[in-house]
């Protein structure tokens, strides 16, 4: 075929036009969401061209399969299907990667978040804005009916912290609803956070400190809207997520030196010694075993609590099943024993010093914790 060579589209055909706005929305269990927020998105943007990339972490009620139905229909939808992986932050980071448009927004499925208000949210980034938040929180803008009581005061409690951590005057920092320049993303996301559900707090912070490290200001702008109820399907908000986010919140006060996930392994880990010290009690009130016997069953198990807990909570996106679990016990086994190992050198090493017995013994514990969750990372939860 030669360059003169002209292709002919079938009748009724439109030519594609590259979109202006990619809109990511994670789900989970959000089959009958997807189609209407899909309607409701091509209502609001009319002829301007937008992409909705849904990236779907396996949902069991079908999720993915509503959307790949619509994709047969509409060429401007795609679903990433996610298998074996889970998480808020991390299914938006990939989403966002595999968009193209120079403008992206992230939203949730569940039509809490008011979709007609991203056409000015395009326009203020369009006009300068680095990242356009839509806050419920700023004159204009209300948590609705959304919200519980109990919700609505810990997400100010959470926004207050938020605020403290970013200095930026910002009335809604853990919204869930924003858009972005797609530059900005690039300049940050080797240093975002994939645990969690509070993504924009972790762009906003390490944009700040690159834009700060180079000289350069980062602008952001707030449109107000009104958090709506959930149309259909249930709320993903669980105790579980509201540690996550302290982790998020101690990873960038430590300037990543503790990742997000430590302070669940280090919450399950005291779980841990609270199961070993009544394991070593009931086995002596019962058994009258040596020290050294019942001192090493207490310490299997409240190994073998830690490995379930952890599997569940903190390696939840990288859950071991089947014959992968049982691989993974042996080697937490192994690893927490080299924890065990460096907790008492270091604890004897402390001790040592000044024979303060309870400052060793708790920096002995820290020392394991430490060692026990950068290995497991490597070689139990890989």
């Amino acid at each position: 075929m030669n360059a003169q060579t002209q292709v002919e589209l079938p009748v009724g055909a439109v030519a594609w036009l590259p979109p202006q706005l990619s809109i990511i929305v994670p789900t989970f269990n959000e089959r009958d969401n997807v189609a209407l927020l899909y309607e409701k998105l091509a209502e609001t943007f009319g002829s301007t061209p937008f992409e909705m990339i849904v990236v779907d972490d396996n949902s069991p009620d079908g999720t993915a399969a509503a959307v790949k139905a619509l994709q047969r229909n509409h060429p401007n939808i795609r679903c990433l299907q996610r298998i074996g992986r889970r998480g808020l932050a991390s299914a938006c980071i990939e989403g966002i990667s595999a968009s193209a448009a120079p403008f992206f927004a992230v939203m949730d499925a569940d039509h809490q978040h008011d979709e007609k208000i991203l056409p000015a949210m395009l326009e203020r980034a369009m006009a300068g804005d680095d990242i356009v938040v839509a806050t419920r929180y700023a004159a204009g803008g209300s948590a609705g009916e959304g919200f519980s009581a109990t919700r609505a005061a810990g997400s100010q409690l959470a926004t207050r912290l938020s605020t403290l951590l970013t200095g930026a005057n910002l009335s809604d920092p853990m919204s869930g609803f924003f858009l972005m320049r797609r530059e900005v993303f690039d300049e940050v996301a080797p240093s975002l956070s994939d645990d969690g559900f509070k993504i924009l707090l972790d762009i906003l912070v390490s944009a700040m400190r690159y834009r700060k490290a180079n000289g350069q200001a980062l602008r952001i702008g707030e449109v107000p809207y009104e958090f709506r109820q959930r149309h259909a399907g249930d709320s993903k908000m669980s105790p579980l997520i509201v540690v996550q986010f302290l982790g998020l919140l101690l990873s960038k006060m430590t300037a990543g030196l503790l990742p997000t996930s430590f302070l669940l392994f280090a919450l399950v880990g005291g779980t841990g010694l609270v199961v070993h010290l009544v394991t070593l009690t009931l086995a002596n009130a019962l058994f009258h075993p040596p020290f050294w016997i019942s001192q090493t069953v207490a310490a299997l198990v409240s190994m073998t609590s830690n490995f379930f807990l952890n599997n569940e909570l903190t390696y939840a996106d990288k859950k071991l099943r089947g014959l992968r679990l049982i691989v993974g016990l042996i080697s937490f086994y192994a690893v927490c024993s080299f924890g065990l190992i460096a907790n008492v050198s270091v604890a004897n090493l402390v001790y040592g010093f000044d024979h303060q017995l309870y400052l060793a013994a708790i920096i002995g514990v820290i020392m394991s914790v430490v060692f026990n969750y950068a290995v497991t990372r490597v070689f139990t939860w890989r």
